[in-house]
Order: C-alpha cells, then structure tokens, then sequence
C-alpha cells in the first residue's frame, strides 16, 4: 500500500515561552487511516498533536495537514451544564433543523444546516455508540458520568467527520465497558485518526505505529505488537552490531600497534647497520629515506583502517537505546503469608486480604471503587454506602494517588521522600532515588516543576522506600498518563514487592502482568462479587 501523508513536520522546533524547547528539528509525517503514537512521557506527543491541530504555531519549519483537522477539546466534559448536543459539536445544527420543522424559514437556518438534515438521526446512533439512549440528547453533561462525557465527546468528532482527527490518551479513566466501546468506534472511524495512547489493547486497532523518540518521528505499518517485536528485533541486532564493530576496533588498534613495533624495529635495526658502517652512507641515506616514506604510509593505512572501524563503532552505538530504567531493591515488610492485612465487603459478603496477595477491584465508572479504597486508607465511612466494609489490619500502608496529589509542591523531590524516611542517611537516600532516575538538578528542584513522568518516579519512590517498609500498597489507577516504558518500570518494581497490593484499573494488561491473585467487581449497586480467575484472563 502507497504512503499518503495525512500531517507532515518539516524540521520543526518549538519552544516555550521560558526558552525551554519542546521539539527539535522533528521531520516526519503520519500517514491516512489509524495511528497510535507512542512514546516515553516528555517526549513531546502532546506538543506534536498540538502543532498538528494548529493550536500551537512552530517556532520554526513548517506543518502541513492534508485535511480539516479535529481534536477532542478536555474543557467540554468538564462544563456540566452544556448541553449533549453541545459536546457532540452539532447543537447549531441541530436547534437550526428544529427551528425550519417548527416553520421557522429564515435564510441564516439553511445556511447553518447545509446537508445535514439528518443529524438529529446520526446524533442517536453516536449515542448509540457511546451507549446512550436518543433522550440522552435531550440531557446535560451533568447528567452523565465522566466516562460517558468522554465516549459522547469522541463519538460527536467522528460524527462531524473530519479529515483528520487528533485523540490524546483517550482512555484515561474510562472504565471496561467503555474501553470496549471506544474500540468499536475506532474500527470504523471514517477519516484519519491519531491516537497519543499507552492503552495497548487501544493501540492494537491502529493500522501504523509512530513513534516520538529522541526528536525523531518514525513510523512502522503495523500495530503496536507488532512495532514493539521489530523495535526489540532490530535492538538485538543493533547491539550485536556494536559488539562486532567494538571487537574490529581492538583488532585495528592492535595491528596498528604491533605494526609500529616492527617499523620502530627496522628503524633501529637500520640505525645500527650504519653506525656500524656495513653497508655505504649514500646507499643507507636512500635505503632510510625509502623506509621513511614506507613506514609512513605503512602508518597512514593503518590509522585510516583504526578511524573507519571506530566510525563504525561510533554508528553503531548510536542505534543502541540507552534507555534508563528503575532498578531498586526493596526492603522486607514483613508479611507472612496467610496474615490478615484487610477486609473488604458490601454488607453482604466480606474478603479477607492475605499477604502477600496482589487484589484487584474493577468495577464501571461511578460504581465507587475509590470511595471503597478511600474508606479503607481513612477509616471514614461513605453516608451513601454505609453496607462498605473496608478495614485495614495494619497502619503500614502505602497510596499512590490517582491523580499524585500527595505530594509537598513546594518542597523538592528528595524532601518528599525524605519525610517518609526521616532516618535514612543522606547519601543512602540520594542513591535510592538514583534508582528510581531521579539525580543531580531533578532532586532538588521543586515538585511543581518536575513533568509528568518525574512527579510518578517521586511519589512511586516515597510509598516504596517509605520506613518501615508498607505492609499494604494501595494504587488508585496508577498507569493513567504514563508511557508504555514507564509502565514496564512499574510492573517491574512490583515484581519485587513483598507485600500485599490493593489495585484498581481499567488496564487488564497491567493487571494481567501484576499477577493478580483475587478480583473483585463492585457493580454500580454497591454490590462486590469475586471474579473467577479464569474470567480474568
């Protein structure tokens, strides 16, 4: 299949307004049909999208859309009082078709409807999509859960049919259900789609991969799976090109040395012969002028030969990703297996958390998984769920946050964590937070400056080197906003884990490679059920 470019960058740089630069030099384009945009967080993405919409200009270079271009402004889901048709883009169209079917002919109604005579008909199958009933066009947003404003929002750009339409994490907070409906939407988006997503069941619909690395914007016809399998594939091979290229650069250097050593050789033997006087002083001056010139070409080559292999080295390395990850080890918390670390239950039914358990609570969106986790952390009841049951067996809990919000803004990133472990020495926490990537000017700069994926790494490294050590973790949808590496780090840290976690998340992959021993659902009635482990595969 030919490539078409849907949006074009040509050697683009944006810079902020403090100095600070965003993107530079970035060339590339996006092709038609559906593309997931990856990459680590504060690599640009959102900036990329921005440039793509128009909403920010490039400091310099150019972008060029093959299109009209829509992007899914977060503002609309959060006016409650706009009114559906508001967020599905077509309240003037839609109060202009009723006003010429109530006898209404002014001239400013035919113009504001065009073609679209139909759209109170396709407005009710976008709710449809979003699983909404056709009254729902008649609501506000206040009548409809975050999940829901986010899926109507979405299904009114794919009904205006743009060209081009831009979607920057679209799943965040949306629960199973809506996940799932967002992905028949996708399969049958009309025009171009870009989608800045770390949701890997999302970016399996995608028909390419493009990917913002290092200010270089590559693209790979192909879903994620398959980007990810070539990336690893191509890592493999780039690393076995720099063991090849670094051991040519030894053997170089080697014959380059054992060759001097030979010409030093023949130089003194040369030298001696006439001191000696063994052979005629003309015929010895040429026979050394002959050698000089050999030996020095001799050299030439042999250098030349030592600077193409380190080139070589040099390119090599180059294809090789250093890419840093979080390796930490992890103090004991002390759970034995079979202790009670806390109780769950809806009046009805209760469970007893074991450690070391990993327990995850699913449930729709609104259903109140965090009030659940909230009672837990704080003892405090809900008026409205007064069946909860959520009781900690132990005061050695550590939270991460839904949205980090724990965090001192104003104190730096090492005096975060240090309020949690007041007794570590200095040096001994510096190096802890080494760990975790947090070094040198990011640990003291304030938290409020940090970006996304820093402020993650601070609050992650404050629960988890928290002293004593958490007997309990609880993770209120910890992989929102993070990128797929981030994600990998996470699981990796809780891996080593030896205590009990308490998780919610819409991600099943996540929780697919947490391990989850015990799910369960809390449905929207306030009701727990335990979910088979084989339904959770």
């Amino acid at each position: 299949m030919a490539f078409t470019p849907a949006v074009v960058f040509d050697d683009v740089t944006f810079t902020w307004p403090d100095g600070s630069v965003a993107l530079s030099h970035v060339s590339g384009a996006f092709s038609t049909g559906r593309t997931g945009l990856v990459g680590r967080n504060g690599s640009g993405k959102s900036t990329l999208l921005k440039l793509a919409a128009g909403e920010l200009r490039p400091t310099t270079g150019h972008v060029t859309a093959s299109g009209t271009v829509a992007t899914l402004r977060q503002s609309l889901t959060l006016d409650t009082d706009r009114p559906v048709a508001d967020l599905l883009g077509i309240a003037d169209v839609l109060a202009a078709v009723r006003a010429v079917e109530s006898g209404d002919v002014a001239e400013q109604h035919f113009d504001t409807i065009g073609d679209d005579w139909d759209v109170e008909a396709r407005a009710h199958a976008a709710l449809a999509d979003a699983g909404l009933p056709p009254d729902a066009l008649e609501r506000r947003v206040a009548h409809l859960s975050g999940g829901e404003a986010m899926l109507v929002a979405i299904a009114g750009l794919r009904l205006r049919g743009a060209d081009i339409t831009l979607l920057d994490e679209p799943t965040n907070n949306l629960d199973r259900d809506a996940r799932s409906r967002l992905g028949g939407m996708v399969r049958s988006w009309p025009g171009s789609l870009i989608v800045v997503s770390h949701d890997v069941e999302l970016l399996e619909l995608m028909d390419s991969t493009a990917e913002l690395y290092e200010n270089t914007l590559s693209v790979f016809g192909g879903p994620y799976s398959q980007w990810r399998a070539w990336l690893d594939t191509e890592q493999e091979a780039a690393k076995a090109a720099e063991r090849t290229a670094a051991n040519a650069v030894r053997v170089q250097k080697r014959e380059r040395i054992e060759a001097d050593e030979k010409l030093a050789t023949r130089a003194q033997m040369g030298k001696k012969a006439q001191r000696e006087k063994r052979v005629p002083l003309i015929v010895a001056h040429g026979r050394k002028m002959k050698a000089e010139v050999s030996a020095g070409k001799h050299r030439g080559e042999m250098r030349a030969r030592e600077d193409d292999a380190r080139a070589a080295l040099d390119a090599a390395e180059r294809r090789v990703r250093e890419d840093d990850a979080i390796r930490i080890d992890l103090p004991d918390p002390s759970v034995a297996a079979g202790r009670r670390i806390a109780t769950l239950g809806d009046g009805e039914r209760e469970w007893i958390l074991q450690g070391p358990e990993r327990t995850a609570l699913v449930g729709p969106n609104g259903a109140g998984k965090s009030t659940l986790l909230n009672q837990l952390l704080t003892g405090e009841g809900a008026p409205w769920r007064p069946a909860f049951t959520a009781e900690a067996h132990t005061d050695r809990i550590g939270h991460l946050a839904q949205r980090l919000d724990g965090l001192d803004e104003n104190a730096s990133a090492e005096e975060n964590v240090r309020a949690a472990a007041p007794h570590v020495p200095d040096r001994e926490l510096r190096n802890r937070l080494a760990r975790f990537l947090i070094r040198g000017d990011a640990m003291r700069r304030p938290v409020r400056s940090l970006s996304g994926g820093e402020r993650f790494r601070v609050a992650l490294a404050r629960m988890l080197l928290s002293e004593p050590p958490a007997q309990l973790l609880v993770l209120d949808e910890p992989t929102n906003n993070l990128d797929l590496d981030t994600v990998d780090q996470l699981v990796d840290a809780l891996s080593q884990y030896r205590g009990a976690i308490l998780v919610t998340s819409h991600d099943a992959t996540f929780l697919d490679r947490l391990g989850i021993d015990l799910t369960l659902a809390l449905d929207a009635d306030g009701t727990l059920t335990e979910v088979p482990r084989e339904m959770t595969s």
